[in-house]
């Protein structure tokens, strides 16, 4: 994938890669095989590029159901593996209610309300330690 741009092909989600984050726009449904596919390009390029985070913007969804919150709450698993954040942006009201109504708590998520939020909530924490790697000390 080209450190720049989205990868927009038919059946996935385009990725586009900004500095150490990469972004995730989602929009309407997101079926069992884009949603495998989407799980499997952002563990690759976690793990190639080496980025801290995961920003997701779902404020094009209007509907989240236990699928999607099931698929969410795995790409956040994913990338902790792998030593990047995940947070999930523009979760309409509606959408929050069906969550907890569900039950569904998506456990190392965490949320911003809009994408720049998002992005400044990735972009301003300490990086998260690499095995192998450099250790980056506080100021």
């Amino acid at each position: 994938m080209n450190d720049a741009y989205a990868r927009p092909v038919t059946g996935h989600v385009p990725v586009l890669r900004l500095g150490d984050v990469l972004l995730v726009t989602l929009q309407g449904d997101l079926h069992d095989s884009t949603a495998q596919q989407l799980q499997q390009d952002l563990a690759e390029t976690i793990s190639r590029t080496g980025v801290r985070g995961v920003l997701i913007d779902i404020s094009g969804v209007e509907i989240v159901d236990s699928f999607l919150g099931r698929v969410l709450a795995e790409i956040a698993a994913q990338a902790k593996l792998l030593a990047a954040r995940t947070v999930v942006a523009g979760m309409r009201p509606a959408v929050a209610i069906t969550l907890v109504e569900l039950g569904l708590t998506l456990p190392g998520l965490r949320t911003a309300l809009s994408t720049e939020a998002g992005m400044e909530l990735l972009t301003r924490q300490a990086p998260v330690p690499r095995p192998g790697g450099p250790r980056q000390e506080s100021p």
